[in-house]
């Protein structure tokens, strides 16, 4: 690991974990909670040196519930999510694996900043949707990964898993789609490795899909943004 490396797992950790004890107070509306997510995306992606494009920001709702989904590279993929919903007044709970409950890194902040326990190695379900549910009743979205786990592969999305379908066909949900175009993975490691330079990462609004629809889900996502 070079020294600019280090510098920059540091001061993530530092902030990542400043902002979590900042999300530890449980009084905080939706708004404020989603202006401090939002000051935490710019503030590491700034130092990052990565601008985040919005395309077809027009197709973003400006209010209501909904789920929305997006594929999944890298862990600044919330991040640049939070960016492209600056101007929504959309506020969301996001879905997060156990593992991340528990990590040095990341734990305080995933416990405090706004997510609903997803445990894969429960064989009850019922309290996750019922978390969904209590979250959609609050005025909140629901923000969601289908794949389950980052896209290491070299097809632009991979398979979605069921859970994604069910939320909405459960809760009457209509979805966002969301496409991040840019590989953020190795965005992230250049600029991990060199942040003097400017960089891009773009991310494309998709028509709402109909809950009625994610039966399909995965197909519609495909046809939204003209993947193979």
């Amino acid at each position: 690991m070079n020294f600019n490396k280090l510098k920059l797992v540091i001061y993530a950790a530092y902030v990542t974990n400043r902002f979590g004890f900042r999300f530890g107070n449980k009084t905080l509306s939706n708004d404020v909670r989603k202006e401090m997510r939002i000051e935490y995306a710019s503030t590491i992606l700034s130092k990052l040196n990565i601008d985040v494009v919005v395309e077809n920001q027009e197709k973003l709702p400006l209010d209501g519930n909904y789920m929305l989904v997006c594929n999944h590279r890298s862990v600044i993929d919330p991040l640049i999510v939070e960016i492209a919903l600056k101007a929504s007044n959309i506020y969301g709970v996001w879905v997060a694996k156990k593992e991340l409950y528990n990590s040095f890194f990341f734990g305080k902040f995933t416990s405090n900043a706004g997510t609903i326990l997803l445990d894969r190695s429960s064989k009850q379900m019922a309290g996750f949707f019922k978390d969904v549910k209590e979250a959609l009743e609050k005025n909140q979205s629901i923000f969601i990964f289908p794949e389950g786990t980052r896209n290491k592969s070299h097809h632009a999305i991979s398979e979605f898993k069921s859970g994604s379908q069910l939320i909405a066909i459960k809760n009457r949900v209509n979805i966002i789609p969301v496409y991040i175009n840019s590989n953020a993975h190795e965005v992230l490691k250049e600029a991990i490795n060199n942040n003097k330079i400017q960089r891009e990462i773009t991310i494309k609004i998709g028509d709402v899909i109909p809950y009625k629809e994610s039966k399909h889900l995965a197909q519609r996502y495909k046809e939204s943004f003209g993947l193979e």
